[in-house]
């Protein structure tokens, strides 16, 4: 029996939620039998917390028949709309729902909001928020959170939060996002605001090296948006270091074949076998595996 990963309050809603949430991007595209494989995975581990979205591939579709074997009750389900009306939000949230096999989820996102022009849409009139707080009202949805990647999310994800009391934010960290100024204030900053609010604040790319080679094509050997790390020792350093940071979760993996190295780490941490890396080893990890950031 493995070590169950640690839980903490994920911010003001209630939930007691395992650190390490299920990034269920890992589901896009494997068939149902790898799928469940990894739900066992998932329970072993005390996994209680699944975060997904509409254009994670087949995720949702592959999530359903979890849901229909009566394990709703065992997680807190979350997933995101991209889209940007009222209208076609509204349709997502709908199609989620049927996809997943449930009446309602925990919390609907909204998905990788950090372009000003969407922004202006999706916070406006008939934009994607209105369809997110009407789910609220129909009680389709609990709560509404926000994503983002790239540079500028810490900063559109202040604006969002002067805009509307949004339950929980999303965002990437590092150990080399935390090494470039202008992001690691813009990241302090606002986790400031979610601990002054009690919000949720979900981290990813957590064991990124570097950003893909434009010219890897098709031999890509996992199936995540980046160069992720695979030995356990570096995975372990990684998840320790990013763990160590209290209040914040850590959205896992995109590769199932690499999660089970994640929980582990994530579970050894839990259990005070696996120690919080030094800077030095942090450094060392740096230049070894020569890691740069994924985004520009």
């Amino acid at each position: 029996m493995s070590v169950k990963i640690i839980q903490q309050p994920f911010g003001r809603m209630g939930h007691l939620s395992s650190r390490v949430i299920f990034g269920a991007a890992a589901l896009g595209q494997v068939t149902q039998a790898e799928a469940d494989a990894t739900l066992d995975l998932l329970l072993e581990y005390g996994i209680n917390h699944i975060d997904t979205a509409a254009s994670y591939g087949e995720a949702e579709d592959r999530i359903g028949p979890w849901m229909q074997r009566g394990l709703r009750k065992n997680f807190f389900l979350a997933t995101k709309t991209g889209d940007r009306t009222y209208i076609k939000a509204r349709d997502s949230i709908h199609k989620s729902l049927e996809r997943m096999k449930v009446d309602s989820f925990d919390l609907i996102q909204l998905h990788c909001l950090i372009d000003q022009d969407e922004w202006d849409v999706a916070m406006g009139p008939g934009g994607v928020l209105e369809a997110c707080i009407e789910a609220k009202q129909q009680g389709l949805v609990k709560y509404i959170g926000v994503t983002g990647h790239e540079l500028r999310v810490p900063r559109m994800h202040l604006q969002s939060l002067h805009h509307y009391d949004f339950d929980s934010v999303l965002l990437p960290w590092n150990y080399v996002l935390a090494k470039m100024p202008q992001y690691a204030t813009d990241f302090e900053t606002l986790l400031a605001l979610c601990k002054e609010r009690n919000l949720a604040v979900q981290t990813i790319k957590s064991i990124t090296r570097a950003p893909w080679p434009k010219d890897v094509g098709d031999k890509k050997f996992a199936a995540t948006w980046y160069v992720p790390f695979t030995e356990q020792a570096d995975v372990d350093t990684a998840v320790a270091w990013l763990l160590s940071r209290l209040g914040i979760f850590l959205n896992s993996v995109g590769d199932i074949h690499i999660l089970p190295k994640v929980l582990d780490a994530a579970a050894r941490f839990s259990s005070g076998e696996l120690a919080v890396p030094s800077k030095q080893q942090m450094e060392t990890l740096l230049v070894e595996r020569n890691m740069s950031s994924l985004f520009v």
